[in-house]
């Protein structure tokens, strides 16, 4: 889509899109946010002429949006624990609201007990064991294939994503965050 302004009195009025759709410039306005998105992934060549600074402005505040939303994804992502290593229990001491009396100081003390705060999730098996069936020979019997466990594969794969758009995160979407 090429577009390009329409102005009147020499104030933006709207965006013309090249099918000849006078876009408004409402932040609700579905074709403004395709324009913006546009203006995203293309900058100025999807304008015939200058793309004025509040449409601009506007744009870069969407991207700096959708960076922050998917860098605060990707965090919770890699926050999780990772499949083939499980995660450890994890306890807390907590009081009970009872109190003894220590002998030894000669003060009151309060009972502590240990309460699980993290619940402990086994690894998942490295590998599966999955029957292969011939899809020529219909009659033969099917044979057994190890593969790595697909919950292991998946973890990694989205692991990978979501690292990759950490990096690719400007430092500015980050220190937002």
């Amino acid at each position: 889509m090429a577009y390009e302004i329409n102005t009147f009195e020499n104030v933006v009025a709207s965006i013309q899109r090249d099918d000849n759709t006078s876009i408004p410039l409402d932040p609700e306005n579905s074709d403004y946010q395709e324009c913006l998105d546009a203006i995203i992934l293309e900058g100025a060549d999807c304008f015939t002429g200058d793309i004025p600074t509040d449409i601009q402005a506007a744009a870069d505040a969407r991207q700096f949006a959708q960076q922050l939303r998917a860098y605060r994804i990707a965090l919770a992502r890699l926050s999780q624990y990772v499949v083939s290593v499980g995660r450890t229990e994890v306890t807390e001491s907590q009081p009970t609201g009872k109190q003894v009396y220590n002998e030894d100081t000669g003060q009151m003390v309060a009972v502590m007990h240990d309460v699980v705060t993290v619940t402990a999730i086994a690894a998942v098996e490295a590998t599966v064991t999955r029957l292969v069936y011939d899809d020529i020979d219909l009659e033969a019997e099917p044979t057994e294939e190890t593969i790595e466990n697909p919950l292991i594969t998946t973890d990694v794969a989205e692991r990978t994503a979501a690292q990759a758009v950490v990096d690719a995160t400007p430092q500015p979407v980050k220190n937002a965050a």
